[in-house]
């Protein structure tokens, strides 16, 4: 078919060179494609050259301690993936002996692994014929053949695969896939696509209906909630500091932070004091409090904005537990504390 041919061959002439275009090692690209879920390449790129430099193998990442992996990944930003990521090597290292499954059907029974991800890896690795469809894949096909649909409908992922099913040559999967994700990555952007040097413009319904910014259609939209957190930077008379870890299910799971006050909405100084005073009070003497910032600094997740503030707390005395600056910055944090301590807390 002309789309599928025409695709291809721009992909030839227009694709990046990517490490993990450079293999059929199933868990290099296992890895690549984790991390760029939700990710730009630009930002997973040297997350992944730094997992395969200090995890060569599906063993040594397998044999690795979580805190290893979560330091490693920190950044990267939802870190339920890295958790499965460390699960699954351990699945893949010591029940599968090493080797991953070879086909699109076993490969979804791995965690984190859903549709698109064991598409990936079985056309990649294995040369299936089984479409990817990511959100580059939407906007790239709606376009195309003008399709309506939400793609955030629960039936929208069945008919664009089904649609790419269709357009898939069965001799090379794999160039197919890549080209149709890297075309909407670099050429069919979503916004302000340069139609004009698109080869797929004299078939592109969408550039003939005037409606290229309006598609994909997406009408669901994303509940943010916000949230206002306030971290205590205790010191004690060693300069140690106190941390937590944050074992609780939510956002940074198993992730470190300093002791938090979490309140309904933002709260001037006198009253942050307060209840520094009714919460620990008792167990420390505390010598002084103050700002280390003095506005809140907005942190973007994805279905939350968390306005974090951090104050310093000097107590008497020597905290128990508490430890080092270089000890701690060997730990895992999220990036907004990771950022703080580096470049604001000495």
């Amino acid at each position: 078919m002309e789309f599928s041919n025409l695709l291809i061959q721009w992909y030839l002439q227009n694709k990046r060179d990517l490490p993990w275009r450079n293999t059929t090692n199933p868990y290099h690209i296992w890895l690549s494609e984790i991390m760029l879920q939700q990710t730009r390449v630009a930002q997973g790129l040297p997350y992944f050259l730094s997992f395969t430099g200090s995890f060569p193998t599906v063993f040594d990442l397998a044999n690795a301690n979580e805190e290893q992996v979560l330091k490693l990944w920190q950044g990267l930003g939802y870190y339920s993936r890295a958790r499965n990521l460390h699960n699954t090597a351990k699945l893949v290292a010591y029940d599968l002996n090493g080797i991953f499954p070879d086909n699109y059907k076993d490969l979804l029974q791995l965690k984190g692994v859903g549709e698109y991800t064991a598409a990936a890896i079985a056309s990649f690795s294995y040369n299936e014929v089984v479409p990817v469809v990511d959100g580059n894949v939407f906007r790239v096909l709606s376009r195309y053949f003008d399709i309506e649909t939400d793609i955030a409908s629960s039936g929208a992922k069945k008919e664009f695969s089904e649609l790419a099913k269709e357009l898939i040559p069965h001799d090379n999967p794999a160039l197919f896939n890549q080209a149709i994700m890297e075309f909407g990555a670099l050429q069919c952007v979503p916004k302000n696509p340069d139609c004009e040097r698109c080869v797929l413009n004299s078939g592109c319904l969408a550039l003939q209906k005037n409606k290229v910014g309006q598609l994909p259609v997406k009408l669901k939209k994303t509940k943010v909630r916000n949230r206002y957190f306030n971290y205590l930077v205790f010191s004690d008379d060693n300069q140690h500091y106190i941390l937590r870890k944050r074992t609780e299910k939510g956002i940074w799971h198993n992730l470190y932070e300093f002791p938090l006050i979490e309140t309904v909405a933002e709260v001037d100084f006198d009253a942050v004091s307060k209840l520094i005073f009714e919460e620990y009070g008792s167990k420390f003497k505390i010598l002084s409090i103050k700002p280390l910032k003095n506005d809140a600094i907005l942190h973007k997740l994805s279905h939350q904005h968390l306005y974090i503030r951090f104050f310093q707390v000097h107590i008497q005395g020597v905290a128990e537990n508490a430890i080092s600056y270089e000890s701690m910055i060997s730990l895992p944090f999220p990036i907004v504390i990771h950022n703080f301590i580096e470049k604001d807390l000495l």
